[in-house]
């Protein structure tokens, strides 16, 4: 594993709350540095099977040769296509973090960082058309007031938006840094960071569709998890983390609790912790970028 790539979140309590079956079938649905993939890995036998996706190519080079490990280069919303391409099943477990790896932060020429002065890109697959160019430069007042406001915790939405709109009919907002510039007046003192970490995340998601491709996923797998069966998801924001709640209580994503005609719940999954996981100080001292890290367990019934 390529440590600077990726350090994992909450691998140990990951690992332990997924109990692998030493001959069981596992899905890492984002590969990375391959850290939870690892860990997974050392703990199967000749018999059991770890199938790992990233759509990012540059992955496949923290991948191993083995008989029994598959790095599928791919986005995860494929999960159940390749499940049944490769007539796996129902599987043992699946692990998601659905975090931006350390490598895609700190490779300028992504531009996903504000830290680094580079083309507005955020393309987790470097092969789909839209960007944060295209977001930034494009996309209505309207339609950008929505991401700020439903892709991250900033209460100025609308002025945020509006303000990116003045801009870019000076000029085009073609780099991180323009983009920095634009809204430098709108970021509080002492937490101007913070601020733009998160103007930078909303269109990141936007420009993956991460809602909906999370939850296209976690409809997946349901359907590939035996019963039994173990889904831990690490999620970093208060969006992610409501839909991966909702559904593993709910079985929805809207939180609604449903049930047959003698009262009892109807749902697929369990949670396996009703509190959410975070990291321990130690681990946030050594990983900063794991501060805001959040795991939910859940087991198919």
């Amino acid at each position: 594993m390529n440590e600077i790539y990726h350090i994992p979140a909450l691998l140990n309590e990951t690992i332990e709350l997924l109990n692998i079956n030493p001959k069981g079938i596992y899905i890492d649905a984002t590969f990375g540095g391959g850290g939870h993939s690892r860990s997974i890995y050392d703990k199967l036998n000749k018999d059991g099977k770890l199938i790992a996706f990233d759509q990012d190519k540059d992955a496949q080079a923290n991948a191993w040769k083995a008989d029994n490990f598959i790095l599928i280069n791919s986005n995860f919303a494929y999960l159940k296509n390749f499940v049944e391409y490769l007539e796996l099943g129902e599987v043992d477990g699946i692990l998601a973090d659905l975090g931006v790896s350390t490598h895609h932060i700190d490779e300028p020429e992504r531009g996903f960082s504000f830290r680094f002065n580079a083309k507005l890109d955020m393309r987790m697959n470097v092969y789909n058309e839209l960007d944060a160019y295209y977001v930034v430069n494009q996309y209505s007042k309207e339609k950008l007031t929505e991401i700020f406001r439903k892709f991250s915790d900033l209460k100025n939405a609308k002025q945020i938006a509006n303000t990116i709109d003045k801009t870019r009919k000076e000029k085009e907002i073609k780099t991180t840094f323009d983009l920095v510039e634009s809204i430098k007046e709108l970021a509080p003192k002492k937490t101007e960071n913070k601020f733009y970490a998160q103007v930078f995340q909303a269109i990141r998601i936007e420009v993956n569709d991460e809602m909906e491709t999370l939850m296209s996923f976690l409809e997946q797998s349901t359907q590939i998890l035996k019963n039994g069966g173990r889904i831990a998801i690490i999620s970093y924001h208060s969006m992610e983390d409501k839909l991966v709640k909702n559904f593993f209580k709910n079985g929805n994503f809207e939180g609604e609790r449903i049930t047959d005609i003698y009262g009892n719940q109807i749902r697929p999954l369990k949670p396996l912790n009703k509190k959410v996981i975070v990291p321990a100080e130690e681990e946030i001292e050594k990983n900063n970028r794991a501060r805001s890290a959040k795991l939910r367990v859940a087991e198919k019934i």
